[in-house]
């Protein structure tokens, strides 16, 4: 199975968040959802974990070069 991304600096936040986090996708998916509960005070709900899905990008994406971020999806 492919590994995944999910970066933190390509969205706006007030904290200016710079986590990223590789691995196995539902790995991701799941650290994810704790990391936007516990840190963003979003809720950990079906919906969220489903959208983190959506956002997820392969890992071979990742660079430590600053990432300006991009607007949230409507």
């Amino acid at each position: 199975m492919a590994r995944m991304m999910a970066d933190c600096r390509r969205w706006p936040s007030d904290s200016n968040c710079s986590l990223t986090i590789i691995g196995e996708q539902e790995e991701v998916v799941r650290a994810a959802a704790e990391h936007a509960a516990s840190v963003h005070g979003h809720e950990d709900t079906p919906e969220l974990r489903q959208q983190l899905s959506e956002f997820l990008e392969p890992a071979e994406a990742y660079s430590n070069a600053p990432r300006a971020p991009e607007p949230m999806p409507g």
